[in-house]
């Protein structure tokens, strides 16, 4: 037998089956009860995906403030704040030699999180994961590498339940 009959024989008995389910049954003694169709409620995860830039960087904002409030958190900080106007020489991709690139040329951090006026870590807020790849980010990734801050990563296109955001912050930060 070919596929393609195969799955003629298939999708028949499937309607057969579902045919004798729909045809109305003789009267039992107990009445019908008629079960509700099945409507999954929107999960946070799901409303969290429809979140404008904006609504997920105060959630960020929110989280930082009431899990983290013994650090005063900045936002939106050029690289260049933390290390000057320099240029200095990394690797950035495998296929490519070392190559000088300037701090103003970097992805501004998100959050900087701070003891008084010094600087204790990073928390980066990307669109989409694929952009931990981009030359911004990971000029920015670098500078704080050289300055040896924790950089804490996350994307607008993953979950990011409070608690594995709050977790993952902890685990850098302690």
């Amino acid at each position: 037998m070919d596929l393609k009959t195969f799955l003629k024989k298939v999708v028949g008995t499937v309607e057969q089956i579902t045919s004798s389910s729909t045809r109305p049954q003789q009267s039992t003694s107990r009445p019908s009860t008629t079960q509700p169709s099945y409507r999954p409620q929107p999960t946070y995860q799901a409303q969290q995906r429809h979140l404008s830039d904006a609504e997920w960087i105060h959630y960020f904002k929110q989280i930082l403030a009431e899990e983290f409030g013994q650090y005063n958190v900045m936002e939106n900080v050029p690289v260049q704040d933390l290390v000057g106007n320099v240029s200095d020489e990394f690797k950035l991709y495998a296929t490519r030699p070392q190559q000088a690139y300037k701090a103003e040329w970097g992805m501004p951090y998100t959050f900087l999180l701070c003891e008084g006026s010094v600087a204790k870590g990073i928390v980066m807020i990307g669109k989409y994961q694929k952009q931990c790849k981009y030359v911004k980010f990971l000029i920015s990734k670098m500078y704080a590498k050289k300055l040896g801050l924790p950089f804490i990563s996350f994307y607008m296109d993953a979950p990011n339940e409070r608690d594995y955001v709050v977790e993952r912050i902890k685990k850098f930060m302690m």
